[in-house]
């Protein structure tokens, strides 16, 4: 099943209102009616000045969340899980808010992330593989994914997930990691590391909202295949910065934080066939070179 949509009649709301909401709200305005739920109070005045209706609501008080039900028939999903346990209570709620309109969505997107594949040792993969996430942030966005696509099925919502990596942009780069003098993994012990420019991912939203089928999962990866060193290489060789140390895993443990370390445990190489096949997406950036290069261009606009 495919859901197509018409922006210029329908209403679209943006659960989870960043970066990459931004982006994605600066291609549909002013065709679309977007409304955009907010936290802070204080950022509505910006989100009405970009095109959108602000929506003062948070995800982790359910009796605020009222407003939203039957107010979109496309829903952006793009807020992150609660910073602990074992569950998504965020996706729970919006669910739950959602849920109790007479006219339910017709379609919602779900931005998630590779991590829910933990650790691959560098194979490549699709989307077929099985999950197995490695850590407590991964296993929450596992509970979201099954949470949505239960809740589709019951309510005859098509669901698609996007599952994205390391996302990043001009103002996204690890500038300040190549400042410090972070060490990177020698050759030996490295990982593979998937990326996605926010441009693209935003792209791929809209995509989704196009051509997404009900329940199904779409890796939003670029064309990359590289190291994660090698990433940090190419990066400093852009702004003329010195290159990393090279270190061991037992040395790197030793300077780095469990946090820091956390992401140089999971190696894989991701295919993005579904992506370009079946939502018919044309990368902007279809390698982190052609990001790093426009950063560099231009820092103020990627």
């Amino acid at each position: 099943m495919v859901v197509g949509y018409n922006a210029g009649v329908q209403k679209i709301l943006i659960v989870g209102s960043g970066d990459v909401a931004r982006r994605i709200l600066s291609r549909l305005a002013p065709r679309a009616r977007v409304y955009a739920v907010l936290r802070d109070a204080a950022k509505a005045a910006a989100w009405r000045a970009a095109g959108a209706t602000p929506v003062l609501a948070d995800l982790d008080d359910r009796s605020s969340l009222q407003r939203i039900a039957g107010l979109a028939d496309l829903v952006l999903h793009l807020a992150p899980p609660p910073g602990e346990g074992r569950c998504d209570t965020r996706t729970r709620n919006l669910l739950a808010a959602l849920g109790k309109a007479k006219s339910l969505p017709r379609q919602l997107i779900y931005v998630s992330t590779t991590g829910v594949y933990g650790d691959c040792g560098g194979a490549q993969i699709d989307e077929m593989r099985h999950l197995n996430p490695e850590s407590a942030r991964a296993g929450r966005r596992v509970d979201a994914e099954r949470q949505l696509r239960a809740w589709g099925k019951r309510c005859g919502v098509a669901v698609s997930i996007l599952r994205a990596p390391g996302i990043y942009a001009a103002d996204r780069l690890p500038l300040e990691r190549l400042h410090k003098g972070l060490p990177a993994l020698a050759e030996a012990d490295d990982v593979y590391t998937n990326h996605i420019h926010a441009d693209d991912l935003a792209a791929a939203c809209l995509a989704a909202l196009r051509h997404g089928g009900a329940n199904r999962i779409y890796n939003a990866v670029d064309d990359s295949d590289l190291k994660m060193a090698a990433y940090f290489d190419k990066v400093a060789e852009a702004f003329a910065l010195p290159r990393p140390p090279r270190l061991t895993r037992e040395e790197a443990a030793k300077q780095l934080s469990p946090v820091q370390m956390s992401f140089l445990r999971e190696s894989r190489r991701i295919g993005n066939r579904r992506l370009k096949n079946e939502l018919k997406l044309s990368l902007a950036y279809p390698t982190v070179e052609a990001g790093i290069a426009a950063a560099r261009r231009n820092p103020c606009s990627s």
